[in-house]
Parts: C-alpha cells; structure tokens; sequence
C-alpha cells in the first residue's frame, strides 16, 4: 500500500461531507488545490491526501466518519511524523476524533514488542493460563528493607511485579539499588522454587537519559521495564525498543484519560494504547477493566485487546486488564478478554487477610477454579472480602 489511511470521526453538517472530507484530504498534504496552477497541481498530484471513504453515522446530531489516505511519500518512519501529519494541526479544529490509522505495509518500519505474548511466556515458562502482575504499594518514602520485604512476598507467588508507576529514581529507593535488590531476591525464588518472576523497574528521568539508562539497566541484571510511555511519547518508546535490550515492556497508560477521555476529541483508546503502543514496542500494555476502579467502557476495554492482540507481521502484546482488579472479578475478566492475558492488582493482592503473598496465591486459585472448578482457601478468603461479580 502507498498510502497509511486515518480515520476521523467528526461533527459537521451532513450536507456538507462530500466538501468537508476534500477539504481534509487537501488541507492536511497539500495545503490549498484550487488557486494553483496547473504545474504546481501536476507536481503536488502524488503528495494530495485522498478521500476514502466517507459516511454519515447521525444525521440529527451531524456526526460524520470518513477515511483520508496520505502518501507515504509525505511521512517518515517516526510517530511525531505521522501524528502531526494526519491529526496535528486537525486536532485543533473543534470536535474531530481519530478513530484508527491503518499502516498498511507501512507498519515494516516498525519492529513493536521484542518477545510478545509467547515470548513472555517463554521467559516465565507458563502457557496455560492468565499470567498474575502486582504493584508495589505504600512504597513512596519507604527504604530498601522495606522494598526487598514486599518485592519477596508478592514474588512467592506471581508472575509479574511491577514498580508504581510514580515511583522514580529517588534517593530512598535508587533506580539502581532497586534492580540489584530485584535480581538477588528472584534469583534466590528460582533457586528455591524453581519459579521464575519478572520485576518491572519503573524508566524514568530525562528523556535523553533514558537509552543509557535502559542499557544500564540490562547491565544490572533488570529482567522487565516499565515505562509511563504517553507522559514521554510514542517516539521514546520506539527509542527504547530499538535498543533491542530483550527485555519486556510494560507501557503504562497515565495521561492516555486527558488524550482518549472525550467522546467528541483525541484519539481513541484502542488507536493510542494498543496500535500505536505495540507498533512502538510495548510488550504488554497495561489498561483499566471496564468494572473496576477507573472509568472506561467495554466496548473500548474489548478494542484495546482486540488490537494488542490482532495477527500482523509483528508479534502480539499482552493484554494487562488493570485498575480495581480482586480475585474475584477473574471470571469475568477471562470471560472478556480470553486467557492470554494479565491479571493485574494491586490492593486485590495487598488487600488480602493474610497478606501479599496469600494475595497473589488467591488469584491463581481463582483461575484454577475457572479452568477446573478447584477452589483453594486464599481464594475463599478474597471472595468473602470482595466478593465475585
């Protein structure tokens, strides 16, 4: 395909759709069209945005949709690029959403995550299930004793432990120390469960810091980052993944609510958080389920795993449903989102009468009860204090 093609949805009058959708597909490439001659027309021809398609989706209300394609000629293969060219200045011009951006052939350019979905599970040899995540909490101003406690009680039973996503590189808890204090205390749960567990130090700092920081990282022996990749931007995750480290990525979704949020501007959730994320080269992409603790509607919790997960030429995300997460929502979540997923809580985990460990234990019985109708006290526990959905 020649062309990548956007599409907007858009608040105007519907009589009007055949002018409106020329006017973008000339105003966004070429500028102007009528008042030039016909040379500069002939030059300029194969840089023109071309309308693809266009549909009136409420004629009472004038919400229209409609597709423009844009040469390839007239991007490069970065994401400042690419959204400043189909929705820079556009987004500027009252209630205009964009929908979706299909790359096409394009998307080569692009390497998205270094390990996916399978790769991930290879790393924690688990394949038959929805992986568990937990979050450090209560961890700001708190020393390392007090990390290594916390980081050894979750680790004894899932799969994935992530930073806070506010946490930084801050004198109590170094950004350093935290992967060295990581990697002794898994090494010492491989040694004596024979479980391996990923722990996902938070990124952060300048963002022309962040590439030696990420190599340092890996020197550490880190084993996973976490990356707030929309308070930093699209490009910066791409930056890190071209590193090619092998290390997992987490993107996290902080300020994605100020950009997707309203119906009637911004991007859509499934476009920012899933496409654009994993094209960038997030392995797993964390988000709020639709019944938890954050606003966010099915149908959009639905199109941001429908896109983490689509078949393409690069590899699968992981899907991590967020926010509000207890044992006893695993049902549902899994009914929703299938198993290859990420399971992820923070106060479902912590919360639990007998502690963090006992916490994640409750979740991988609640999945055990899914798949086999096997119930486990942890689980039993939660479920009294939570409840199921």
């Amino acid at each position: 395909m020649s062309h990548i093609i956007a599409k907007y949805q858009l608040h105007n009058n519907p009589s009007n759709i055949d002018a409106i959708a020329e006017k973008l597909a000339i105003g966004l490439t070429v500028g102007s069209w009528t008042d030039l001659t016909a040379e500069d027309q002939a030059h300029l021809e194969k840089f023109k945005g071309e309308v693809i398609s266009k549909e009136i989706i409420d004629d009472a209300k004038g919400i229209l949709n409609i597709s423009i394609a844009y040469p390839k000629h007239n991007i490069t293969p970065d994401f400042s690029s690419i959204l400043t060219t189909v929705f820079g200045k556009l987004s500027l011009d009252g209630k205009v959403k964009l929908l979706d951006i299909d790359f096409g052939d394009y998307i080569k350019h692009f390497k998205g995550p270094a390990l996916g979905i399978e790769g991930v599970r290879a790393l924690l040899n688990v394949h038959d299930r929805p992986l568990v995540m937990s979050i450090f909490k209560g961890i700001i101003g708190r020393d390392a004793q007090f990390f290594e406690t916390q980081l050894r009680a979750q680790a004894l039973s899932v799969d994935i432990i992530k930073d806070d996503e506010i946490l930084y590189d801050v004198p109590e808890l170094p950004f350093e120390e935290r992967i060295q204090i990581g990697k002794r205390v898994l090494d010492d749960i491989y040694e004596t469960t024979g479980r391996r567990v990923l722990y996902a130090v938070n990124l952060s700092g300048p963002v022309f810091e962040l590439p030696q920081k990420a190599l340092r990282a890996k020197s550490l022996g880190a084993n996973a980052l976490l990356f707030n990749v929309h308070t930093y931007g699209l490009d910066a995750l791409k930056g890190i993944r071209d590193l090619d480290l092998g290390l997992p990525i987490l993107a996290h979704p902080a300020l994605s609510g100020a950009l997707c949020g309203s119906p009637d501007y911004g991007i859509s959730y499934h476009l920012l958080l899933a496409k654009l994320t994993r094209i960038a080269g997030a392995d797993l992409i964390l988000f709020p389920v639709p019944y938890g603790s954050i606003e966010l509607t099915e149908r959009d919790a639905k199109e941001i795993v429908s896109d983490a997960i689509a078949e393409s030429t690069i590899k699968r995300a992981f899907p991590v449903p967020s926010a509000g997460v207890h044992p006893g929502l695993v049902k549902r979540i899994i009914d929703d989102f299938g198993e290859d997923i990420v399971i992820n809580a923070g106060g479902g985990v912590h919360g639990h009468p007998d502690g963090a460990t006992a916490g994640g234990e409750a979740f991988l019985q609640a999945i055990s009860h899914y798949k086999t109708g096997a119930r486990g006290e942890a689980y039993d526990k939660a479920v009294a204090l939570w409840g199921t959905s």
